[in-house]
């Protein structure tokens, strides 16, 4: 961190330098970890923009061990409303820091929710909280003299949040462009906290607002993002030659914009890493695992899963064409999910014997699925008897 700069920090900031040695990610970060649920209570719910809030939990020193986390990482909330569970997934928008977490939730039309956050969730509350999950973390062993570049639309800037100031504070030399797309002004989150990035790292970070229902000086900074102003952002803002890591996250088409359009310049994938806030399909979340019931002769598969070292078995009809999640459900009520639409790898689980086929994937890499890994919410039997387990 720049001299001049350590006078302006507080006495938490100073604490939490000492969380951003590890907090970026890289060869030497700790893999997955068992997701599992515990009850934290709501220290704030501070206003963003008129339908969005930043939600900040307390994490007791009993628990710090289970709540560390890296920059670009989530977690899974959990309680009932009007009587049904919810869980729903969000980012953590801070980097990391003793004895809290803080997360982004923007209102969706429609969301069960995040309605219910905007307009019922307080300060003392108490919610389960799913230990911090994911791998949209940076790959990068050394961050001196590193560029790192980012592309978000409306709420996929809250992982990138955490990610520019953890980069930016871990070394002297490395450099944070990102590119924030928005409706309008009004609609952009963590605009204060974005200002004071960018008031603090002034020549590391380059700060790009991008308004599609507002006019800005700048022509290119002004419309929908298409194909023709990103190339046109790419050639004149963040020029990918010099960038060493990329990050996106946003809705699918963005994402999928953005990733072609970069491996069409020669942008190995490898260097790309992306997050989705939503895959812009419906889909029907499972509560309890769907009513299935198995009748005498038909055609089954037989599905064996651990969890917290215990066995279980369950018997799903061929017919049923249900996933191994909703099947595992309906004998382990426990079993971990989140979205279960192939986004943000809850469900993951190692296949130890058989075969599955996966609907979607949105959340593994490649390494992977190599080694096994499947997301069990998308994952259906091709054999008779399908091994997997949720503790590796």
């Amino acid at each position: 961190m720049p001299a001049q700069n350590i006078g302006r920090l507080t006495e938490a900031e100073r604490v939490a330098d000492a969380f951003l040695a590890s907090a970026v990610g890289g060869p030497s970060a700790t893999g997955r970890r068992r997701a599992r649920f515990s009850t934290l209570r709501v220290a704030e719910v501070r206003p963003l923009t008129e339908s969005s809030v930043e939600v900040t939990f307390a994490v007791p020193e009993a628990l710090q061990g289970e709540f560390d986390y890296l920059a670009g990482q989530h977690v899974a909330l959990r309680t009932h409303i009007d009587g049904h569970e919810v869980r729903r997934s969000y980012s953590l928008c801070r980097p990391p820091a003793p004895g809290s977490l803080s997360i982004a939730i923007k209102r969706d039309l429609g969301g069960r929710f995040s309605t219910w956050a905007q307009t019922d969730l307080h300060a003392g509350d108490e919610l389960d909280v799913m230990n911090p999950q994911g791998t949209f973390t940076s790959t990068l062993a050394d961050l001196d003299g590193a560029h790192v570049a980012g592309i978000a639309a409306g709420s996929g800037i809250t992982p990138l949040m955490a990610l520019a100031a953890t980069v930016l504070a871990r070394s002297d030399t490395s450099t944070f462009t990102l590119v924030y797309t928005n409706r309008s002004t009004t609609d952009v989150m963590f605009l204060e906290e974005l200002a004071d990035l960018k008031d603090r790292y002034p020549t590391r970070l380059a700060l790009h607002h991008v308004l599609s229902r507002e006019q800005r000086s700048a022509p290119l900074l002004s419309g929908r993002i298409d194909e023709r102003r990103l190339r046109s952002i790419l050639e004149d803002l963040v020029l990918p030659e010099t960038v060493d890591e990329w990050f996106l996250c946003g809705p699918f088409e963005l994402v999928q914009l953005c990733r072609d359009t970069l491996e069409d310049i020669g942008v190995d994938r490898a260097h790309i890493r992306y997050e989705l806030f939503t895959t812009g399909e419906p889909g029907a979340e499972p509560q309890a695992g769907r009513p299935v019931v198995v009748q005498q002769g038909e055609d089954v598969f037989r599905i064996d899963f651990t969890l917290d070292g215990q066995s279980a078995m369950v018997e799903s009809p061929v017919s049923a064409h249900e996933s191994i999640l909703n099947a595992a459900l309906r004998v382990r009520p426990d079993v971990p999910f989140a979205c279960a639409g192939g986004v943000c790898g809850t469900c993951r689980a190692r296949v130890v014997d058989g075969s599955v086929t996966m609907t979607e994937n949105y959340a593994l890499e490649p390494d992977e699925l190599e080694r096994g890994y499947v997301l069990t919410c998308q994952s259906h039997p091709t054999t008779e008897r399908v091994v997997v387990d949720y503790d590796v």
